[in-house]
């Protein structure tokens, strides 16, 4: 293997797949990365064997070959190297991948190729295409509210539901349900529905920052797979086996009263109100109250803390119904208006044990729901 590549291109190559290197394993060789020569390309791979990432960046290639080297030690070296043209030659013999920059040169160790795990290859089955910007929109508002832990493994992932031209995401943690809704420019054949683990479709958005062509999505047809095609990068993932909720039930089809409120003074009495709410298990109230014919309806968000005092902040609302109280996890609060791109946003909320609704004004692709918590009024 010998091939000439620069190194702002290694670089950033290096950066794309690193997120995929295994960092607690039984499997040492996934700590490495990857490095093929492929059609005149460097093809770069990382596996935790969850998903796996492969990157290809343009390579003067003058012998074919392959090698895997420690992930962390190779890009560690190369982002330290000036910006310049990175020589790149391997020993066969030796396994050792030697590397020239400027003045700079290093030899490391490798494991040959052939040990390092499959990729898997997901061909055939349902394959759709996603816009970018909608793509990304939809996995920053919903993924944050799938379940970290893993007692319950369907819920530490997104379930995507492909029917015709829609594409349905959605994620729940037992204490809040985010879904939203959006178009497909390629109609998939057979509704489909499969469950994305949450860290890949984290490390997919990520992928996509730097993105402008649509993003290709298979899935292989028992479901076990999906491959999602990016410009010149590819990320493999296996899909999450299970039921998920059926949460179309979870949502509630009436409230007796919803407040219209700007975004960005909800986001600011929520996240003031938190302060004082650390060390009152995150408990944040809110108080609706309707306005008379001169006065605007508004809000009063508060909270308190035996040891260190209490908080009030009131917003101007528009509100339909009657008063309304109810309290809410203000992390949960401030998760949801935090990734909302609209001006408003509407609460709708029943009673202060039914779920509260969040909803932004304008669009009626996303619904956002809160189980709330219990207080003494």
């Amino acid at each position: 293997m010998r091939l000439s590549c620069l190194q702002e291109n290694l670089n950033r190559g290096l950066g794309v797949v690193g997120r995929a290197v295994a960092t607690r394993t039984t499997l040492p060789i996934t700590n490495n990365v990857l490095l093929a020569t492929d059609q005149s390309r460097l093809k770069l791979v990382a596996t935790n064997l969850e998903m796996a990432i492969s990157c290809w960046i343009g390579a003067k290639v003058e012998e074919e070959g392959s090698i895997t080297v420690p992930a962390r030690l190779l890009s560690e070296f190369i982002s330290s190297l000036p910006s310049d043209k990175v020589d790149i030659s391997l020993s066969p013999q030796t396994k050792t991948l030697g590397l020239q920059c400027a003045r700079f040169e290093a030899r490391i160790s490798g494991v040959d190729a052939k040990d390092f795990p499959p990729i898997p290859k997901v061909e055939e089955g349902i394959d759709t295409k996603v816009e970018v910007e909608a793509l990304r929109q939809g996995i920053s508002q919903v993924v944050f509210a799938a379940a970290t832990e893993e007692s319950r493994p369907v819920l530490t992932g997104v379930s995507a539901e492909f029917d015709g031209d829609l594409l349905t995401l959605a994620a729940a943690d037992g204490f809040r349900l985010a879904i939203y809704k959006l178009p497909v420019t390629v109609p998939v054949s057979q509704k489909t529905e499969v469950i994305i683990p949450a860290r890949t479709l984290a490390e997919l958005n990520r992928l996509i920052a730097e993105q402008e062509e649509a993003v290709e999505i298979t899935v292989n047809p028992n479901k076990s797979q999906a491959l999602f095609r990016l410009k010149n990068i590819e990320l493999v993932s296996q899909l999450i086996q299970g039921t998920f909720p059926n949460y179309a039930q979870l949502i509630p089809q009436s409230y007796n009263t919803r407040a219209v409120i700007s975004v960005t003074d909800f986001l600011r009495a929520t996240k003031t109100a938190s302060i004082f709410a650390r060390d009152g298990s995150g408990i944040v109230r809110l108080v609706v109250t309707p306005g008379g014919e001169l006065t605007p309806g508004k809000v009063i968000v508060s909270a308190r803390s035996e040891e260190i005092g209490d908080d009030v902040g009131e917003i101007d609302a528009i509100v339909e119904g009657e008063e309304a109280k109810i309290a809410f996890n203000g992390k949960y609060l401030t998760d949801v208006l935090s990734v909302l791109h609209e001006a408003q946003v509407a609460l709708e909320t029943t009673n202060p044990s039914s779920p509260g609704v969040v909803r932004p004004v304008g669009v009626d692709n996303y619904v956002h729901v809160v189980m709330p918590m219990f207080v003494q009024w």
